[in-house]
């Protein structure tokens, strides 16, 4: 779930990008070439429209982040109580092959 997050987040930073782009700028920016055209066709909103869109990919951008470090955080701890769990397996097995081993070193000693 944490590699789905961050490849969304990537796809919504790079658009994100691409936003900031084309909105005019006060040194006119790329969408200066655009504004005559949208003017007449009927959109002189475009800019609104433009600004809106790059905070929500910002706000869905920082709510990604924090939900792909929840994942993240309990991914770890999963990780963590899992290898918890495989030290005690191991132990107990290596307990059991001690006690499992007969005498016969000592005995074979004593011959």
């Amino acid at each position: 779930m944490y590699i789905a997050f961050t490849i969304i987040i990537v796809i919504l930073a790079i658009l994100l990008v691409l936003l900031v782009l084309v909105q005019n700028s006060k040194g006119g920016g790329l969408a200066s070439g655009f504004a005559s055209g949208n003017q007449v066709l009927g959109a002189p909103k475009t800019t609104d429209v433009l600004e809106k869109a790059s905070w929500t990919l910002a706000a869905l951008i920082v709510a990604l982040s924090i939900l792909a470090a929840g994942f993240n955080k309990a991914q770890q701890s999963t990780v963590a109580e899992e290898s918890a769990i495989v030290e005690q397996v191991q132990h107990a097995a290596e307990e059991l092959d001690a006690a499992a081993l007969p005498a016969a070193p000592a005995e074979k000693a004593e011959e």
